[in-house]
């Protein structure tokens, strides 16, 4: 499949050959797309929540009162789970939340994820993005001039800065490069 290729001010200036092929089956790849994006959204997680247990709470060791005689239900200390102040039985401990996929999986996804944004039209290719200096102004003018809508994260072979920096007051726009763009900014945002 070919795509058109646009130049910076908008002009049409050729066509690319895609790299890989379309995925047409409608259901193919739909696990794969699931996987790997919860185990990115897991991945995201700091899992650092913690509660303290009976064993870890100040407190003294001290009996509240005496066994018996007191009318009083029996007590051997403040930190017991059932007392306010007291330790948490089942709390959350701080864990790892990540989850393996395997590479073909992440492969498989991400293929899949771009061949429906291409066939429902929203990737845009340009060949060059040139920038003097690192202006917003001019970033926004490249972003109508190409007809990107909504969000948008551009994907590049090498780390721009003037690109970057333009692009850093647009709170719907973000640069990434092609080793680190995965399936889950492949469908996030409204054009790539």
């Amino acid at each position: 499949m070919k795509l058109k290729v646009l130049n910076q001010s908008g002009q049409e200036s050729g066509d690319i050959e895609l790299g890989f092929s379309i995925i047409e089956e409608e259901a193919k790849g739909n696990q794969a797309v699931h996987d790997v994006v919860t185990a990115y959204r897991a991945a995201q997680r700091s899992g650092t929540a913690c509660t303290k247990t009976r064993a870890e709470v100040k407190a003294h060791k001290k009996k509240p009162w005496r066994q018996k005689g007191t009318g009083r239900a029996r007590a051997g200390t403040v930190a017991s789970p059932i007392w306010r102040g007291g330790g948490i039985v089942f709390g959350p401990r701080p864990r790892d939340y990540s989850k393996k996929v395997n590479k073909a999986t992440r492969k498989l996804a991400l293929r899949k994820a771009l061949s429906e944004r291409i066939k429902a039209g929203e990737t845009i290719v340009v060949d060059n993005i040139q920038f003097d200096a690192p202006k917003t102004k001019s970033a926004v003018e490249f972003l109508k001039s190409i007809g990107a809508q909504g969000s948008v994260v551009i994907v590049t072979d090498g780390i721009n800065e003037n690109l970057v920096l333009s692009t850093g007051n647009l709170p719907d726009v973000d640069v990434t490069t092609a080793d680190q763009f995965n399936t889950y900014e492949a469908l996030r945002y409204d054009t790539l």
